[in-house]
């Protein structure tokens, strides 16, 4: 006999109908598996015909092939056992028929049990937009599933209870409906801007970067507090919409990074060790192609401590996703196109030794010597980066102080502030805030009168800088202009915006 049960395959963060058909017939015995499946897929068989037998069901002794169709879309992962199985059940007569519009997904231990798949949110999501409303998953994805509004999610925890589900013999509720306000607890932070001591400019500019979504440099000697201030980023940003953590969610549960909560509440802040690779952060795999760094950063902070200490390939390969906010990852697995639309934050000494330019401590660098190790960041890069901050030392006098610095809080209210005039003003263009930008909407949201073009000209020839750096810092005055409530950029947010550019041009 012929059966046919709907399951989803998954590339990049979209997931696409796989229909899994089953035919029994009389014949040798033997058992295929066709429709372009990957080694995973391949071995479903042994954990298919076990789960049955163990599940006190019969596994036919006959002719059986299965297709997952379509036969041109490379299958892979686990999540088809649990649709492969309900198929050959189906067809050796042993559940009913009436399993259409049902979804089936999930990995099958020897026992029967179901395990977690990676993955799931965005096939869920992927299939409710096709039309799907019923689902039936793994227990353990219950929290990831609970999000998504309008399905009618079965989660379970065994081929038997799917098939006393279909059967009539089991009664089971859907996974209820959990909103995004009542996981979202109170942002857990080890650290806070008023732990640091000192650094004026440095967490001033921090501040800029949270209010428009904007790339910082943090130069300065050892021990500064430079990775400290990083820290402190995310406890400034905005807190995410329900959109957002969806998104981030997604990629994270593809990557397989996903916690028992089901879903992402905080703002992704990762720090990828200088010794990655350029597929680590860009993305790709030998079969299915994941997310990388980058991509698991989206909505978030991507740190990247020690700047010059990463591989050159690694580095400029954040160019493209710096400009595009997405990148499209190419490996022999196939082709997919992830979200990555984060704040880069990057740290760096001055020099090898760490000590130029600092008041307190003396440069045993050449000049050679130093420009060698600023030349590992090219010009490119640096282009892309739009507040570029020199840390200097803080004396002792001042870490030992018992002055109060301004906390995170107090911050973030601003910068809150901040994000709330740019959803106004473009809450028509597609625009998130001001770093995402285009000339269409510089053109119209940031105009500049004579005196700002004058020091804005000044800056350019001074610093020598590219066309691109000159539409960054009118786009840092932008957000320089939101935090000061004025509606017009004004020539002292044009001078400050520059001033967050002097490691371009004579100071390499």
């Amino acid at each position: 006999m012929l059966s046919k049960v709907i399951s989803f395959a998954l590339h990049g963060l979209e997931g696409v109908p796989v229909e899994v058909e089953t035919d029994i017939n009389k014949g040798m015995v033997a058992y295929d598996l066709v429709g372009l499946p990957d080694a995973a897929v391949k071995e479903s068989k042994e954990r298919v015909r076990s789960a049955i037998k163990n599940s006190v069901m019969r596994f036919p002794v006959s002719k059986i092939t299965v297709n997952l169709a379509p036969a041109d879309i490379k299958k892979e992962g686990s999540h088809y056992d649990l649709p492969i199985a309900v198929s050959i059940l189906k067809a050796s007569d042993q559940l009913p028929y009436d399993t259409d519009g049902v979804v089936f997904l999930g990995e099958l231990a020897l026992d029967g049990g179901l395990r977690a798949v990676t993955g799931m949110l965005p096939m869920l999501i992927s299939a409710k937009a096709r039309g799907f409303k019923k689902f039936v998953i793994p227990a353990v994805n219950a929290n990831e599933a609970s999000f998504i509004e309008g399905a009618e999610v079965y989660a379970l925890r065994s081929l038997k209870e799917v098939a006393g589900f279909l059967s009539g013999e089991m009664t089971f509720t859907p996974v209820a409906h959990r909103s995004y306000e009542s996981v979202r607890r109170e942002r857990d932070y080890n650290c806070d801007l008023s732990f640091v001591k000192g650094q004026r400019i440095a967490k001033r500019a921090l501040e800029i970067a949270a209010a428009g979504g904007h790339n910082v440099l943090l130069v300065g000697p050892p021990g500064t507090g430079k990775t400290m201030l990083a820290r402190c980023l995310p406890t400034i940003m905005p807190d995410m919409t329900f959109e957002e953590a969806l998104e981030v969610t997604k990629i994270h549960s593809v990557a397989g990074e996903l916690s028992e909560e089901g879903i992402v509440t905080l703002r992704p802040f990762r720090t990828p060790h200088h010794t990655a690779t350029t597929v680590s952060l860009c993305g790709g795999g030998n079969n299915r192609v994941r997310p990388g760094e980058i991509s698991k950063a989206h909505d978030g902070v991507l740190f990247l401590d020690e700047l010059p200490e990463y591989t050159r390939s690694a580095l400029e390969a954040l160019r493209q996703p710096l400009e595009d906010r997405q990148i499209t990852v190419t490996r022999a697995g196939g082709t997919a196109t992830f979200p990555a639309d984060f704040m880069l934050c990057a740290s760096m000494n001055p020099c090898p030794c760490g000590n130029y330019g600092s008041a307190e401590l003396t440069c045993t660098c050449t000049p050679a010597q130093i420009k060698k190790y600023r030349a590992k960041i090219s010009g490119p890069l640096l282009d892309r980066i739009d507040l570029q901050v020199e840390v200097d030392s803080v004396k002792y006098d001042d870490l030992v102080s018992e002055g109060a610095e301004e906390p995170s809080a107090n911050v973030k209210a601003r910068v809150e502030a901040a994000r709330a005039v740019q959803r106004e003003r473009f809450k028509d263009e597609g625009v998130r805030n001001n770093a995402n930008m285009g000339e269409k909407q510089i053109k119209r949201y940031c105009r500049l009168d004579a005196g700002c073009e004058k020091v804005l000209r000044a800056a350019f020839e001074r610093l020598h800088l590219s066309a691109r750096a000159r539409t960054r810092i009118i786009k840092v005055a932008r957000t320089i202009a939101d935090l000061d409530y004025s509606s017009e950029i004004q020539p002292k947010h044009i001078l400050e915006a520059a001033s967050y550019r002097s490691f371009d041009g004579d100071a390499i």
